[in-house]
């Protein structure tokens, strides 16, 4: 898996990323290593025009949360995490997260994984 520096692009807040498939649009902390980033809102323009989200976040990350909301009583107490467009990764990472989902544009999971946004 790589982790170099990722071929994207400031744009703004957003880091933008283009590969073959698409164009991705992700939202990181302002000073977050682009290749620590753990927990991140992504938008995906596929080049067919249709446009789709996700929140990607490391089982790491996931524990963290869960711990902190144990603490404040959210969630019933940490005991269970949920997001409404949820993408949990291995590794953490802008170019990790890039591969995932062209991993799942080349294994035609793109649709069935991600959250579509227009109709």
């Amino acid at each position: 898996m790589s982790h170099s520096t990722p071929p994207g692009s400031w744009d703004g807040s957003w880091y933008r990323v283009h590969t073959e498939h698409f164009e991705a649009a992700f939202l990181p902390n302002a000073d977050e290593d682009l290749e620590s980033v753990d927990n991140v809102d992504v938008f995906v323009d596929l080049k067919d025009g249709s446009r789709w989200s996700a929140t990607m976040i490391t089982p790491a990350q996931v524990e963290v949360i869960m711990a902190r909301w144990a603490e404040s009583g959210e969630a019933m107490g940490g005991r269970y995490f949920w997001c409404s467009d949820g993408l949990i990764v291995r590794d953490a990472g802008i170019s990790s997260m890039t591969e995932v989902l062209v991993g799942l544009v080349e294994n035609d999971e793109f649709t069935q994984v991600l959250q579509r946004l227009d109709t």
